[in-house]
């Protein structure tokens, strides 16, 4: 008789294991749609973590409930940000928390210019990221600062969403598709620059179709199953099981 492989064994790690950004027992629903369902996990301060699934798994409620979006709605379940409690807040004041979101969309202001969308964004007086230390970080938005963002090639908006983002002064940027539709030599650039983001102490949540692009950039990975986690552990165990990844990634 063939028995389904059990991936789940790191299932309980948020029970255990010290965080920095804590999800227990998240329950999200659109509607009367019940599509997250009651998941736990754990992200560690100044590591990458990717969140995966197939389509429809509940990876983008997942991200839309920690930044606490009016939709989905939260009906039960904690998410704590360095010690810090998030699951009362709307999404102004998780974003003042630390959160910071950049949804598959991207979201540039029409009507604004590179450095205005930074302006908008940015807290007054700015912490940690100045628009000098953006400029540095994405050269290419410092050379159309007074170009407007949504002109931008695919890539470029990506930049600005990613450096809007920061301009917060975030702990935790939370990242939805991020290399859609753009270039493999594109998604080189911005995985450099998430790289010199961690670098930096922030915390970062991948969503992204590319799977495998994901797990190389990543230090664990979650996997998503209709609503529920059937994966919590590092990315290596997943680049390294071909079952799980054709179970659950279709890869």
């Amino acid at each position: 008789m063939n028995v389904k492989p059990d991936f789940s064994k790191n299932r309980n790690v948020a029970e255990t294991a010290p965080a920095y950004l804590s999800i227990w027992d998240l329950k999200s629903y659109y509607g009367e749609s019940y599509i997250v369902q009651g998941i736990s996990f754990n992200v560690h301060e100044g590591e990458i973590l990717a969140l995966l699934g197939r389509n429809g798994a509940g990876k983008t409620t997942t991200l839309r409930s920690i930044a606490r979006m009016a939709n989905p709605q939260v009906q039960h379940g904690e998410i704590w940000l360095d010690h810090q409690p998030l699951h009362n807040m709307s999404a102004h004041e998780a974003s003042a928390a630390g959160i910071g979101l950049v949804p598959e969309d991207r979201c540039i202001i029409p009507g604004l210019t590179v450095e205005e969308n930074l302006q908008l964004a940015q807290i007054a007086p700015p912490i940690g990221w100045s628009l000098e230390r953006l400029y540095d970080l994405f050269p290419r938005l410092a050379e159309r600062r007074k170009q407007e963002g949504v002109t931008l090639s695919g890539g470029e908006q990506q930049m600005l969403a990613v450096a809007r983002a920061l301009a917060r002064d975030i702990k935790v940027l939370l990242l939805d598709e991020p290399y859609e539709g753009l270039a493999p030599v594109i998604v080189d650039e911005i995985e450099k620059t998430l790289n010199i983001i961690k670098e930096q102490g922030i915390t970062t949540v991948i969503v992204e179709q590319n799977a495998v692009r994901a797990l190389e950039l990543s230090d664990r990975a979650v996997i998503l199953d209709t609503g529920g986690i059937v994966f919590d552990g590092t990315a290596a165990e997943v680049l390294e099981d071909e079952a799980l990844r054709a179970e659950y990634l279709a890869i």
